[in-house]
């Protein structure tokens, strides 16, 4: 093979060529969680930034939305099972210890499309928290720029249930959903950017979950500012090697913000993604020009903490910088250069966030839905406009990758409307949410009534089958 043309082969043009979703139409309101726990509602609206926290009834799991997302995402594109010839499954919600949830999946979807048809479907599934669904993303990626798909397409699915303890902190940041993005050759939606994805790993516990526990173990502080420094580092190299390739050179003056038109975060609750957003300009910006205004402005230096040896353990227990540091990020956050940059490139990312909560693995990709279907809405042209995705996993791993949205996006994008794919809702009182959440109702003891979905209707007891999950289309 000539240089020629194995430069043509890596120029293959790779990525989303549409999403479905499928969200429990079962919630949780703010206002009635903020009463019961005795808060004051605004901390959850405005402090946290949810609405409505999704749930699922006694018949779903991570696996029945995952696949009807995969159903919607069939139907929707026409597509058959030789189409297709992998199926990842994303989540941090697993089913079994050995059996992969992508295989229950198939097993749903051939009820509607025949036994066996899904035989030749290869596919795993992922587990690194909430990155886990980019890492399967930018593996079925490459699994088609080597040319091992014979031309077939992949589907991807992020599907959890965010799930914590009654009482703590985390019980805000509840939320369950299922993504299904399907991944191919001159997609209509977004061309990954090739040969920038940059990735940072290290061990850590800040968020993990024991076997045997339904329930994650979270050091909260912890893990929100090792999130920030994760994703900091990983934008670092994204960044070095976006310059190195030529994918776009820095002016004076700019950042590499400057050359992202829109920004997905990792969302395990809106306004997370409003400080990451914070973290990552103060470091970009910090040695630019503009930042002796913008610290005019917030009128105050910007703290630095004392202990230098730069563990995470030091800076939280800096109680003095702690406090300064949240300080000046309020007051930048206040800032116009701020502000602009948060309405241009990632407010409309969060509005889904609101609706549903926290999805974990799919929180970062029900925000790039969010952006598309928002954007568009108000009438904006994505069209040739870059998309930075900035995603992290506790434990913990962050990438950042980035894409070009298609001239053709519209024909996918203008059919997008996240309240009617939802369907009719239903809330809950906090009496059904905590018998939900403490697995005190049957299975068969649901609080909707479905309609040609997938449901769960049996969890095997004894012998070989003790465990297992059967499922079942309903008319």
């Amino acid at each position: 093979m000539t240089v020629l043309e194995s430069d043509l082969r890596m120029s293959r043009f790779v990525g989303i060529e549409d999403i479905a979703i499928h969200v429990p139409r079962l919630y949780v309101d703010f206002k009635d969680f903020a009463e019961a726990r005795g808060i004051n509602p605004a901390k959850l609206e405005h402090g946290i930034g949810v609405k409505k926290m999704a749930m699922i009834d006694t018949n779903q799991d991570p696996a029945t939305m995952a696949a009807n997302a995969c159903l919607k995402l069939m139907e929707n594109n026409n597509l058959a099972p030789e189409d297709l010839g992998r199926l990842y499954i994303a989540t941090e919600s697993g089913l079994d210890e050995s059996k992969a949830m992508n295989s229950y999946v198939i097993g749903m979807l051939e009820q509607i499309y025949g036994n066996s048809s899904f035989e030749h479907c290869g596919g795993i599934e992922c587990k690194f928290a909430c990155v886990s669904g980019s890492y399967a993303l930018y593996d079925n990626s490459n699994w088609i720029r080597a040319e091992e798909n014979d031309g077939k397409a992949a589907i991807v699915v992020v599907s959890d249930v965010a799930k914590y303890d009654i009482g703590s902190a985390g019980e805000y940041t509840q939320g369950a959903g299922a993504v299904a993005i399907l991944v191919k050759e001159n997609p209509r939606i977004l061309v990954f950017d090739q040969k920038v994805t940059a990735t940072v790993i290290k061990n850590e516990h800040d968020f993990f979950r024991p076997f045997g526990r339904q329930t994650p173990l979270v050091d909260g502080r912890y893990s929100n500012l090792l999130y920030l420094i994760q994703v900091k580092q990983a934008m670092k190299k994204y960044k070095i090697k976006a310059l190195e390739g030529g994918l776009f050179k820095i002016g004076p003056n700019e950042s590499v913000i400057d050359h992202i038109d829109y920004i997905a975060l990792h969302l395990p609750y809106s306004k997370m993604g409003k400080n990451a957003l914070a973290f990552l300009l103060r470091h970009e910006w910090r040695d630019l020009p503009k930042w002796a205004d913008i610290i005019k402005q917030i009128g105050m230096e910007e703290p630095k903490p004392r202990n230098s040896n730069g563990t995470i353990e030091s800076i939280i227990t800096d109680k003095e910088f702690m406090e300064n540091d949240e300080k000046f990020r309020k007051r930048f956050m206040e800032t116009p250069q701020y502000k602009e940059v948060f309405n241009e490139k990632l407010a409309s990312s969060l509005k889904a966030s609101e609706m549903v909560g926290n999805l974990y693995t799919g929180s970062l990709y029900m925000g790039f839905r969010s952006e598309l279907e928002f954007e568009h809405k108000m009438g904006k042209d994505l069209t040739d406009k870059r998309v930075g995705f900035a995603s992290y996993g506790s434990g913990s791993s962050a990438m950042v990758f980035s894409g070009v949205i298609q001239p053709t996006y519209l024909e996918v994008v203008k059919r997008m409307d996240l309240e009617d794919e939802i369907g009719e809702r239903k809330k809950i009182s906090i009496e059904e949410y905590e018998k939900l959440h403490e697995g005190q109702k049957g299975i068969d003891e649901t609080l909707l009534s479905t309609k040609k979905e997938f449901v769960l209707v049996k969890i095997g007891k004894d012998g070989v089958t003790e465990g297992f999950r059967e499922y079942s289309f309903t008319n």
